[in-house]
Order: C-alpha cells, then structure tokens, then sequence
C-alpha cells in the first residue's frame, strides 16, 4: 500500500490512548432482572403498585405576623403488598430551623439554597391524630430534622387499606426561602409565595421502602399521586395564585373580573384582569375589608402551591390542547415586573409553552397554570411555577418555559427528585430547547450546536458523575443535571439513534410512566427496548462516570496507487468515552463524502481503519465537522495533505 504523496509529516497524530474497551463495552453493567413490579423492556410491571394521598387543606395567611395556620386532612391509601405499623410525613418547613440540616450544611459564604439567617423559621406540629375503621387515635409524632414519623397503634392492612390523617401546624413564612418560596416587599404589597406549605407524605415504594430522606436545599421532591381540596383565606385585599381551578369565583372575584376571566377563556390573545389602575382600589375586589377564603382543587397532583398580594396584576389567555381541550394561562405579577419587556408578555410565554409540550410530548393534564413574578428565581409546582421579578426578555421566556416545563419532568412523569435530579433537570432542559427554537419563530432560540461544544469543556472539568445525589453535587457543579444530561439527550437523539428512532422511544417512556415513579433502570431499559438498540454503553459512560471524548485521525493513505481504488483512514479513540464516528473526506476534484460509523467500531480496542471510495486524490479528512460531539481536542480532528 502507498502512502499518498507528501503524507509523511501529516498523517502521524500521537498513538497514546488510556481507552479500554472492556470498560465500556461492560456486560456485567446493567444486569439485574426485571420483575412483576418493573418489566425488563423498562415499562411498569402486572403487579406494579403505587401509594396515593389525598389531600383537604385549610390555611390561613396572618399577615401581621407573616404566619401560616392551618390544618390538613390526608386519606392514604396503602397499595403495597406490605402491612405499614407507620407513617412518615415531610415536614419542609423544619429546613428553615435554625438547628436543621440544612442550615449546618450551609457553606459559610451562603449559597443559592442558604436556610441561615432566618431565626423564626421551623415548623410547630400542634396535633395529629389519625382515624383508622372508624376509631381514632391520637399520636405523639416523632419529629427527625424535617422528616415526622407517626408509630402507629394500629397496623394498615396491605393492598387496599387506608388511614386518615390530621395535622395541625403553624410556621412563620421565611422571606426568602431557599430559592423555593419566601416574601417579596413591592411598593404596592407584599408577593406572597407558599410552597412545601403543609405536611406531606413521603413515598413508601418497591425500590427503597419510606423515602426519608432530608430535605436540605438543593436536593428537591419526591411525593405521592393524590386528589388536593384546598382552602386558603387571606386578607380580603389580595388577589390569590393557586394550583389547580379556583372553585369559587364568586365570592373572591368582582363580577368585573369574572366577566374578563371568561372572555380571557376565549382568547388566544391576552386579556387584563385586574389592571395597574385598580391596585389597591375597592373597584378591583368584592370588599376591602376582613379576610376572604379562596377554594381550589385540583385532580391526580403530587403537589401543590399558590400565591397571595394586594400588588397583583393579573392577565389571561386561552390554551388550546391536541385533544380540543381548553384551559387558562395566567401570569400575576406588581407594578415592578410591568411592560412588554417583562411580565406584559409572560402570559404569552406560559400559554405557547404548555401548547408546545403538549403537541409534542403529553397533554397538559390539568386546566390552568400561572406564573407568578416574586423573589424565587425559578420554582416549579404543578399548574403554577415561580419565577423572579425583575427578569426580562429572553430571560424572562426562558425561566417560564423551564419551570412549566417541569410540569412534565417530574410533576407528570414522577421521578425521585431528591435522588435523581438529572431525570428532572435534564430531561426538562432537553424539551426547553425545542420549546424555544419553536416560539415565535425562534425569538429566544438557539439552532447551533453551541452546547454540545461546550459540554468537551465541562467533561473536561467534572469530577461528580451524574447519578451522583444532589446533597453529594458541588454546588458549583450541579449544574450538568442541567446541561449535561440535555446535551446527552441531543447526542443520543441526533447521532446515535436519528430522530425518528428516539422521539419515538422518549414518549414511550413519557406516555408510560406518567403519573406513576420511575427509576433510572425504567428509563435506560425503555429506551433500549423501545428505539430497538443496546445503549448500555451510552449510560455507563454518560451518567456513570465522568469521561471524556477524544477521537483523532492518525493516518490517511491511499489503497493502491490508483487514487481510484479508495483511500484508507486510520482514527484513534484516546480517551475512554466513545461515540460513533463521523467523517467528512474531501477530494482533490471537489467531491465530499460523509460517512458514519457506529459505535461498534471501537468494540475490539482503540484503533480503525477503514476504506473510503474515492475518484481523486483525497485532500482533507475531518471528523465531527459539524461539531455535533463533545470532542475535548478538535485539532488532531483534522487531516489535510
């Protein structure tokens, strides 16, 4: 075989390689059985089981004191195939203890998450009792950190038994509560945004049993599917912002502003419910004075949160679903978040958004959903979302189509988020991508494949894979719950399976466990059987571990000494991550070629070579031209004669 002319000192890149195919390629990776409550192709299991939780709440806002009252109702329902002789409820509000978890792993210099400061905080559990076929009993709870256990003098009977629960507390509300909740002062009032507001039950599953672990900050939730009739009464000045459909409309809204809401039920566009000019005018509520109760409820959530000012101006918009189905997007926000720059068009933002996922995804289950301007950067809730005041623009849609997006990662489709933060975090900033190269015809969006070039830069510099746990994540880091995990999806769905093959396997996950708890192993094995390819490798090396990708050209010469007969390609994987290769061989004469090849290249060691046909002498070999992999050094990508 000739070398081709001149190739002497161009062909030869550096043979060093720390790749071992063994390590990816690993059949003991990923091994375990499925069984009756997980099947082995990733869908729910015959016997698949799952806890539920009803709620009934009643809450009163003193704003005198900034306090909470209330009590809740909770009717759980045992599905498991075991007896339960207790009870474990979270008790969020503990995290702003001043003796918490959470505060002593708070780093000196604060972080987003910080719970110090705040001396009031903790939640006061005043009585529980629990009523048990038809005799009630009370208990002494046992309360550890944020997490309260309730030992039971009776025991729930397996596959079917249910227990009422009641709660009374109180807590003072924090203003600012690590990025989740808290109190923002406007000239007009203070936003009131409640969250992890009343005493939820933990998880009981058929992976780890109770799910207790703390909440301390950064690590988010992990709650039960359940039906939420709940009441909240606030001083008669404020407009309120909750999950799920106001019951009540008239008795909380002026006959004005229920006449708006219905035309705003008919619009694409928005319309003003309440204006600037009616903030802190009696014209703009049903009386001004004592306090009123508003009554939401809202069917098949894990959660729910809302929102309460006299500083609120309120617009409204229709949303059409696939099915034909209608419902309302809403946007609240003071005078301090106003204009076309700002929240004049979050509406708008919230509306497309929830159109968007729907189309595409899976049907925005419930009726309304609104976003609330206040001091949280960014918070989701089911059918309500948080987001800070005084952003703008594309930053403004950006934050709104992030927080309602996660309404389908994880409040639809219910992952441990206190566990499994990428499942959440990623999957929804995958989705977000789509959602904003669609909007307005890619206003605030980005078609390059900017991220996957800076992700060589962030495998480079990580250290913390991503099945690692939020509270084990540096909190420079957790960032690639993020980042990493979409750009992992765009990789898997633009080059390694094609778009028709991937869409297809995600919304079978999607469609598959919505409503229900999946794990890591669901998704990879669903994924797997659905798009019909073993990507074990991919999980290993992506969520596992924290390698990095380096794929190099070492050696172009022609088959023979008739440039027709084909040119040889020698690549190299240096680093342990590998991906499939694509190629892109120019001619002397003008002629390109890109090939692909599939990751099994790389199955037997490092090294490949493999033939091209060419009509001419060839002139520049280049891999990833279109930098569609995160390849940590671009320069030994390139051969040029």
């Amino acid at each position: 075989m000739i070398p081709l002319t001149g190739s002497s000192q161009t062909t030869q890149q550096s043979t060093e390689t720390i790749y071992n195919q063994h390590e990816v390629f690993d059949p003991s990776f990923f091994t375990q059985s499925g069984n009756m409550y997980r099947s082995a192709s990733g869908i729910p299991g015959p016997a698949y089981w799952q806890n539920r939780a009803n709620y009934e709440i009643h809450a009163t806002l003193n704003e005198q004191d900034t306090t909470l009252t209330g009590e809740v109702k909770i009717h759980y329902l045992n599905n498991s195939p075991d007896s339960l002789h207790y009870l474990w409820l979270q008790i969020d509000q503990n995290l702003f203890a001043p003796d918490s978890r959470g505060a002593a792993t708070t780093p000196i210099s604060g972080d987003r998450f910080d719970v110090k400061g705040y001396t009031q905080g903790g939640e006061h559990i005043h009585s529980v009792e629990v009523a048990y076929k038809g005799k009630s009993y009370k208990i002494e709870p046992v309360i550890s950190d944020d997490r309260m256990q309730l030992r039971l003098p009776v025991t729930i009977s397996p596959k079917g038994g249910a227990v009422d629960v009641k709660v009374n507390y109180s807590f003072s509300i924090p203003r600012y509560g690590a990025d989740r909740m808290g109190r923002l002062y406007t000239k007009n009032g203070v936003v009131y945004e409640l969250a992890q507001w009343y005493p939820r039950m933990c998880v009981y599953d058929d992976i780890k049993g109770w799910n207790t672990l703390p909440y301390m900050g950064l690590g988010e939730f992990y709650l039960e599917y359940g039906d939420f009739d709940y009441y909240v009464t606030v001083p008669a000045s404020m407009i309120v912002a909750g999950s799920g459909v106001l019951q009540n409309p008239e008795d909380v809204l002026t006959k004005a502003q229920q006449s708006r809401l219905k035309k705003a039920a008919g619009s694409d566009s928005t319309v003003s419910i309440v204006s600037e000019s009616e903030i802190g005018t009696d014209a703009a509520r049903p009386t001004t004075k004592g306090n009123l109760t508003w009554h939401f409820k809202m069917k098949n959530s894990r959660d729910i949160a809302w929102s309460a000012s006299k500083a609120f101006i309120w617009d409204a918009a229709r949303v059409n679903y696939p099915s034909g189905r209608k419902g309302l997007a809403n946007a609240v926000y003071p005078v301090e978040s106003k204009g076309v720059h700002r929240y004049g068009r979050a509406t708008q933002y919230l509306k497309q958004s929830i159109e968007f996922y729907s189309k595409h995804y899976f049907e925005f289950p419930w009726d309304n959903a609104t976003a609330v301007a206040g001091v949280a950067l960014g918070m989701e809730y089911p059918g309500i979302v948080f987001c800070m005041y005084n952003i703008q623009d594309g930053n403004l849609f950006h934050d709104v189509t992030h927080e309602i997006g996660h309404n389908w990662f994880p409040m639809i489709v219910g992952t441990n988020e206190r566990r499994f933060m990428w499942m959440d975090e990623g999957m929804n900033t995958f989705i977000n991508s789509f959602a904003s190269n669609w909007f307005n015809g890619g206003e605030y969006g980005d078609t390059t494949n900017r991220d996957v070039m800076q992700m060589s830069r962030v495998l480079k510099n990580s250290t913390d894979p991503l099945i690692t746990a939020p509270e084990n994540m540096g909190l420079r880091d957790y960032g690639q719950y993020y980042f990493k995990t979409a750009v992992g999806m765009k990789i898997l769905r633009n080059v390694v399976l094609g778009p028709e093959r991937f869409d297809y396997a995600f919304k079978q996950y999607i469609h598959n466990w919505a409503f229900k708890h999946p794990q890591p192993d669901d998704f990879f094995r669903i994924m797997n059987s659905a798009a019909g390819e073993d990507l074990n490798w991919f999980w290993k090396q992506w969520v596992y571990n924290t390698w990095q990708l380096d794929q190099a050209v070492t050696n172009v010469r022609q088959a023979t000494e008739d440039v027709k007969e084909g040119c040889l390609i020698t690549i190299l994987n240096k680093q342990k991550m590998v991906m499939p290769v694509l190629v892109r061989v120019t001619e002397q004469n003008g002629k390109v070629t890109n090939l692909k090849l599939p990751v099994e290249v790389w199955q037997r060691g490092p090294k490949w070579t493999f033939k091209v046909n060419t009509t001419s002498a060839v002139t520049k070999v280049e891999l990833d031209p279109d930098h569609d992999l995160p390849d940590g050094d671009l320069q030994n990508n390139v051969w040029t004669k």
